[in-house]
């Protein structure tokens, strides 16, 4: 027996028919009926603990491709701020100091919530610098970055 839903769609689970007061076989003819269409409680808390499974096994992996990402974003960053202290050097015979000696205005807007970038270049004989990204609110499970002018790479599992 096929149903219709409260929605007019046919369902294949069958509905229970019957008699409130009396069971179907006692009934008499033409005596009103009811028809019970759904799911059980018991149902229900099933679907309900397999969806809670299956979210908290997603969501942690999901988190960690987040920060993933978020980590790509500030390594390509760092990575074009030492391509551009490259160029500075030969240009000024000097690391610069700060992102807006290096053309940058601002941390881009895919970095800046998640690491606040730090660019160190003592003046020392020879030239160094080391650019830092130290990890910012759910970003800091992940960690900081950083690289220097010899293209040292820290911590090396993230890179």
């Amino acid at each position: 027996m096929l149903s219709t839903t409260a929605l007019g769609a046919a369902s294949s689970r069958p509905c229970v028919v019957g008699n409130r007061a009396r069971s179907a076989l006692a009934r008499p003819a033409g005596s009103p009926t009811f028809t019970l269409c759904g799911f059980t409680l018991i149902e229900l808390l099933v679907v309900l603990a397999v969806v809670t499974v299956l979210a908290a096994i997603a969501l942690p992996t999901y988190q960690a491709q987040i920060r993933k990402g978020n980590r790509a974003a500030a390594q390509s960053y760092m990575m074009d701020l030492a391509q551009r202290e490259a160029q500075y050097l030969l240009d000024a015979r000097a690391y610069a100091s700060t992102a807006a000696a290096l053309g940058y205005a601002a941390t881009p807007a895919d970095v800046a919530p998640y690491y606040t970038i730090g660019i160190a270049a003592p003046v020392v004989a020879p030239p160094a610098f080391t650019i830092t990204a130290t990890a910012l609110g759910a970003q800091v499970a992940d960690g900081g970055l950083t690289i220097d002018n010899q293209g040292t790479k820290t911590p090396s599992g993230k890179w």
